[in-house]
């Protein structure tokens, strides 16, 4: 597994779903499926992503 960050090259957004699909393997379209449907159901998850966006690091690109 890889650290968390968010990849500078496969972002559809912030990187954030890219990142979370990287650092478990996994695709990083489902990771965007599961969070689109999610946002079905009440709760945080705009919250939990602008989280993300801000205290997930960006990859390096050195």
């Amino acid at each position: 597994m890889s650290t968390l960050v968010r990849p500078t090259n496969d972002r559809m957004i912030a990187g954030v779903c890219s990142g979370v699909g990287r650092r478990f393997g996994i695709s990083p379209n489902v990771v965007r499926l599961i969070f689109v449907l999610s946002m079905l159901l009440p709760g945080p998850q705009i919250l939990i992503y602008l989280a993300g966006w801000i205290l997930i690091p960006n990859e390096s690109r050195f």
